[in-house]
C-alpha cells in the first residue's frame, strides 16, 4: 500500500531553486505531490530543476525571477496565482553569500548581499503573505542560517542580512496567526549544496550537511496540523561548535 503524498495538490513557490538547496526542496515537494514553482535568476537551470520533478512524476514549472526586483516579485506570484488559482506554501531560499572583515568591507557589496538577502525575502513575504490573506491562510519559509543566530568574524554583512530575515520572520509570524498563515525559519550550517546532484556517498564525504535533510524539514514544517507551529528549525554540521 502506497502511502498518499504529504504535500499533494499543494501550489509551492521555491525561490532560489535553480540549484543548492532551493533545488533540493523543489524535488522533494515534487515527489511529495506539490505542485512547485521553480523560480530564479538563471532560466535554464530553473528548467533543469522543473525536468527532474517531471521525470520523477511531479507537476513543475519554471519563472525567471530575481528576487531582488520587487516588479519581477509581484509577477512571479501573480503568474503562480493565474497558472494554480493560490500559494499554498512560499519558501524564501533565494540568497547569496558575502564575508570579510567588516572594515575591509565595501558599500558595494554591502548592498549586494541586503538586496538580495534581505530586500528580497522581504518582497517574497509581503507579496506571499498577501496572497495567503485573501485565500485564507498558507505557509511561509525563510531560509536563515546558523549565522541568523549567531555571528562571527568575516561573516559581518552575510550575518547581518541573516540575522534580519530572522525578525522579519518572527514580525510575520506574528502578524499572521490571525490569518491562519504559518511563518518560520530553516537555519542551516555548513550544507553541501554545490552536490545537491551527486551521491548520497559523495554527500557524506564531504562531511558537510546533506541538502536534502534541509529540504525534509521543509517538508515537515509545511505539513505539520492546522493548530502547530515550529517557528526555527536549527540544523547544524555535526561537531561544530556553537
Amino acid at each position: 500500500m502506497m502511502n498518499t503524498p504529504r504535500l499533494k495538490d499543494k501550489v509551492a513557490i521555491v525561490t532560489g531553486s535553480s540549484s543548492g538547496i532551493g533545488k533540493a526542496i523543489a524535488l522533494r515537494f515534487g515527489q511529495e505531490g506539490a505542485k512547485v514553482v521553480v523560480a530564479a535568476r538563471r532560466l535554464l537551470l530553473c528548467e533543469q530543476t522543473v525536468s527532474q520533478i517531471r521525470e520523477q512524476g511531479g507537476e513543475a514549472c519554471a519563472i525567471q525571477t530575481d528576487v531582488a526586483d520587487e516588479r519581477q516579485v509581484e509577477r512571479l506570484m501573480a503568474d503562480t496565482v493565474a497558472r494554480y488559482g493560490r500559494i499554498d506554501i512560499l519558501i524564501n531560499n533565494a540568497g547569496i553569500g558575502g564575508g570579510g572583515r567588516v572594515a575591509e568591507t565595501s558599500t558595494q557589496a554591502f548592498d549586494q548581499v541586503m538586496n538580495v538577502n534581505l530586500r528580497g525575502t522581504f518582497f517574497c513575504c509581503r507579496a506571499g503573505f498577501r496572497q495567503m490573506k485573501q485565500q485564507g491562510g498558507g505557509v511561509i519559509i525563510n531560509m536563515s542560517s546558523v549565522a541568523g543566530l549567531q555571528a562571527w568574524a568575516n561573516t559581518g554583512i552575510y550575518s547581518a542580512s541573516k540575522h534580519s530575515i530572522m525578525a522579519l520572520t518572527k514580525s510575520l509570524a506574528d502578524e499572521g496567526r490571525s490569518y491562519h498563515i504559518k511563518v518560520s525559519a530553516i537555519c542551516p550550517g555548513a550544507v553541501a549544496d554545490e552536490l545537491v546532484d551527486a551521491s548520497t556517498a559523495d554527500i557524506e564525504r564531504s562531511e558537510k550537511i546533506d541538502p536534502f535533510d534541509v529540504a525534509e524539514a521543509a517538508v515537515y514544517l509545511s505539513t505539520l496540523g492546522k493548530y502547530a507551529v515550529v517557528h526555527q528549525i536549527v540544523i547544524d554540521r555535526l561537531g561544530a561548535e556553537w
